[in-house]
């Protein structure tokens, strides 16, 4: 079990910026990499444990890579101070209700910075109406909305989302984040991840193209630098929740469409129409500036070759790896601008990286 020591967070930091630069000596990086640090505690603001039964009662827990035993959790140091509390009246209820914890397995807490907070209860059993009755008086208790879930079973006793408040260039930002859906598990840094794309595109104009726009988390804030965006996702969880998000902050200049990254850069190339398209001109759109925030393994080919053909290019990456390598082949076409560092995730090896390109005059 890792020891969570915020007398070493800033060596920690170091140490993987050392390892940055030593991935990225082959790139020409700006002379300055701005840093944003976490906060050493209580940063992250979702969770998901095992539920360890012994002795009669049931215990959080967390498995060491390789080990079967797991290892009991009585605290969460870089949980949010939410989850730590909740954790703490959660484990007293379960005991006390053998309905509750009865083939109990895992719990996943959601919170948020605005205070709001989703519970979900995993079960290797059919939830019946007497598990409902003991879950609705659980969530009048601890007054924390509750989702039970088994296989093919799924019981919403309020809602199956919290909602949150970001606060971003002086402004506030209201966010739907569902259950299920992605969400970034480090909120301050998320702001700061915001406000940085929301300065370094404040002069890119035109129409914005942004792939992987999940629950709108971006999408909301970089809206007002740009006549018109287009962005693309295809979850339909996070459709449905970057469209009640845009909704919620009063944004009318996006457009979104539920395909993928592969599929949107043949329609986009001509190479085939897509039905989910046939409602949108996209020949009217003036792209100037290309977003992109995609999962760990980086962009496939297709769209590194898209993105190319932009002016700018704006690039959120959770893999120094996959990134370097992306780099690469957009550095035959573009100069980095600006290249920023958010530790997203303190005290693992992982960084998150925001990187602006911009087009080189032939």
């Amino acid at each position: 079990m890792q020891t969570i020591n915020p007398d070493n967070y800033q060596q920690q930091l170091d140490e993987k910026l050392k390892e940055l630069h030593t991935t990225f000596r082959d790139i020409p990086l700006p002379a300055k990499i701005e840093v944003y640090p976490s906060e050493p505690l209580h940063f992250r603001m979702r969770a998901e444990f095992r539920i360890w039964h012994e002795n009669g009662r049931a215990h959080f827990a967390m498995n060491e890579p390789g080990q079967k035993t797991p290892y009991i959790i009585t605290e969460f140091p870089i949980g949010s101070v939410l989850i730590n509390r909740l954790m703490t009246s959660l484990t007293i209820e379960i005991n006390a209700s053998s309905i509750l914890s009865r083939r109990l397995f895992s719990v996943e807490f959601l919170t948020t910075l605005s205070g709001d907070a989703l519970i979900t209860l995993l079960y290797h059993r059919k939830l019946d109406d007497e598990w409902q009755s003991a879950a609705e008086a659980l969530q009048q208790r601890i007054g924390v909305a509750v989702i039970g879930r088994s296989r093919k079973q799924k019981i919403i006793l309020e809602r199956d989302y919290v909602s949150e408040r970001l606060h971003v260039d002086h402004k506030v930002y209201q966010y739907q984040q569902v259950e299920g859906g992605f969400t970034q598990p480090n909120a301050n840094i998320n702001q700061n991840m915001l406000a940085w794309s929301l300065d370094k595109t404040s002069d890119c104009s035109g129409d914005l193209l942004e792939l992987y726009c999940g629950n709108g988390n971006f999408t909301c804030v970089l809206a007002q630098n740009f006549n018109r965006v287009l962005a693309t996702e295809i979850s339909k969880i996070s459709v449905r929740s970057a469209t009640a998000n845009l909704y919620s902050n009063s944004i009318d200049n996006v457009t979104i469409v539920r395909m993928s990254s592969e599929d949107f850069c043949q329609a986009l190339d001509g190479v085939r129409p897509f039905r989910r398209l046939q409602h949108i001109d996209l020949h009217s759109y003036r792209f100037s500036t290309i977003f992109l925030d995609p999962p760990r393994a980086g962009l496939d080919s297709l769209t590194v070759q898209l993105a190319m053909k932009f002016d700018n290019i704006l690039y959120i990456s959770c893999n120094p790896l996959t990134l370097r390598e992306n780099l690469k082949v957009l550095g035959n076409s573009h100069r980095i601008e600006h290249f920023a560092v958010f530790d997203q995730f303190p005290y693992t090896h992982h960084l998150e990286c925001g990187v602006l390109l911009k087009k080189t005059s032939l």
